[in-house]
């Protein structure tokens, strides 16, 4: 069904939905949405499997109108999102009728923001996933960022879904965040001054940043001998410190290995805080144990899945 028709694309809108799986020993990177969270929750919203393919919108300027009866949410950090004019909540489902025009405009905070719509966006898998990749050109809609004209279709709705998500679900952005790591795989690479540097010093996030990685500024980092290991796989929010000392954090669209020392690894519910700090902006760094970490997220899943439940039986889906 075509639902929504592209008129302004701003700076960088993609498809992108919970990324590409099984290829990166091909050479093929993961993909997917830079704030997982906001993706996932925003489709729960819709009732929709929380993977499914949504909007990824950099920095506002974009518009587009409905060509079909939809349900949709807009999620991210500080959306500024208007139907027909007049704002949209954030972290609610909304519904719009044909030829209702929906807006988001930059706001001051944040980077990455999404439109979920029910049912998830209908374009092509490539190798089991809608992501767009633009490196590679393919993905998404014919592997490129939307433009003005476009046309994209909605799959079919999955079921009834809540309406907003309480607040305590939803990543708690900030403008100068402070992101829990485990250090390692490769610390022991490092001097433990630049252990302590690492943790105790803050760094700016630098211009020099893009859906493959951010590049930081702040105190440099000493290794024992060298910066260079043999290559290995590359996780989402692995931190890998080149032979010049600073700290470069891998994101979505990372190479698939890497051959630098890397002194930490976000921890996964703290990676939303991180993509969405702005260039310029601040952040410091908190070691968090590897148990201290599962803990933490099994709480809060928990915490999501009983918010789902309750709404399946027919509970208060606005607490």
């Amino acid at each position: 069904m075509k639902t929504l028709h592209i008129e302004e694309a701003g700076l960088l809108t993609t498809v992108q939905d919970g990324g590409r799986y099984g290829y990166q020993d091909k050479g093929v990177p993961v993909s997917g949405a830079m704030d997982t969270a906001a993706l996932k929750l925003g489709n729960a919203l819709l009732g929709n499997p929380p993977d499914a393919a949504a909007l990824e919108i950099s920095m506002g300027g974009f518009r587009a109108r409905f060509l079909a009866h939809a349900s949709f949410a807009v999620t991210g950090f500080d959306p500024q999102a208007y139907l027909n004019d007049h704002p949209v909540p954030s972290w609610t489902a909304w519904a719009a009728e044909p030829g209702d025009v929906l807006e988001l405009r930059a706001g001051s905070s944040g980077i990455w923001h999404y439109v979920c719509l029910a049912g998830g966006l209908d374009v092509p898998l490539v190798l089991g996933s809608r992501s767009t990749y633009l490196r590679g050109r393919f993905g998404g809609l014919d592997g490129r960022a939307l433009r003005r004209g476009d046309v994209l279709a909605t799959g079919s709705r999955q079921r009834v879904a809540p309406k907003r998500l309480p607040e305590a679900l939803r990543p708690p952005y900030r403008d100068h965040p402070t992101i829990r790591v485990i250090l390692g795989p490769q610390e022991d690479a490092f001097v433990p001054e630049s252990i302590h540097a690492f943790l105790s010093a803050p760094y700016h996030v630098t211009p020099r940043s893009d859906r493959m990685g951010m590049m930081l500024d702040g105190p440099r980092l000493r290794h024992r001998r060298s910066a260079d290991i043999i290559s290995e796989g590359l996780a989402f929010g692995a931190i890998q410190v080149p032979g010049q000392g600073l700290p470069f954090v891998l994101l979505a669209d990372r190479p698939t290995t890497g051959g630098y020392a890397k002194i930490a690894t976000v921890f996964s519910l703290d990676l939303p805080l991180l993509v969405q700090t702005a260039p310029g902006r601040l952040v410091r760094f908190q070691s968090l144990s590897l148990l201290e970490a599962r803990e933490l997220y099994l709480k809060h899943l928990f915490a999501f899945r009983r918010f789902l439940e309750r709404h399946e039986r027919g509970g208060d889906a606005y607490s």
